[in-house]
């Protein structure tokens, strides 16, 4: 009994070592204060405004393509409240809308609310990058379940957008999310 008892204990100190080292070391492990000193300065109004062009990949739990899309966004700002209308064109044929509700702090504080978001996404924009964390919920088709959403968003130096999310449940990675947004030509 001792020896499966050292081996259930090992086991368990093993995981909470390789969850504490994907924590430390990897995409969560990032801060905005990582980023205080990087330009240029994302300002979300000057650079989410107007039409903008999306494309993306999302990443099943196993790291291969599970979809892709094309989206149109529309963003429009009054003093620091911002809307952000999402129009996504699935390769599957499926067409989404969301519309985003962003709130600018004056110390570099974003809040963000959508139809879709359980509660309010918080998040924080520093330098050239831009963090988001919110609960999801999915479409009912998609099953409802409500994921844990962590955005960042890297301003380039063309005023390209990178934007990387990762979609969490009970703490695993089940999905990632890596697209491009940039302004539509006029």
């Amino acid at each position: 009994m001792p020896t499966i008892l050292s081996l259930l204990l090992g086991m368990c100190l093993m995981l909470g070592l390789v969850a504490l080292h994907a924590r430390m070391t990897g995409f969560r492990a990032q801060r905005p204060r990582d980023y205080a000193t990087t330009l240029p300065h994302f300002d979300l109004r000057r650079y989410l405004n107007g039409p903008i062009q999306c494309e993306g990949v999302i990443y099943g739990p196993m790291g291969r393509v599970s979809s892709r899309f094309v989206a149109d966004f529309d963003a429009r700002w009054d003093g620091n409240v911002g809307v952000m209308t999402e129009r996504f064109r699935y390769d599957s044929g499926a067409v989404q809308n969301r519309e985003w509700t962003l709130t600018l702090g004056n110390d570099g504080s974003v809040k963000a609310t959508a139809p879709d978001v359980v509660g309010e996404g918080h998040g924080r924009a520093e330098g050239a990058g831009v963090q988001l964390t919110y609960r999801l919920r999915l479409r009912p088709e998609a099953g409802g379940h409500v994921l844990r959403v962590t955005d960042w968003m890297y301003l380039m130096e063309n005023g390209t957008i990178m934007n990387r999310s990762q979609f969490t449940k009970f703490g695993i990675k089940v999905a990632e999310l890596v697209a491009t947004m940039r302004k539509k030509d006029a």
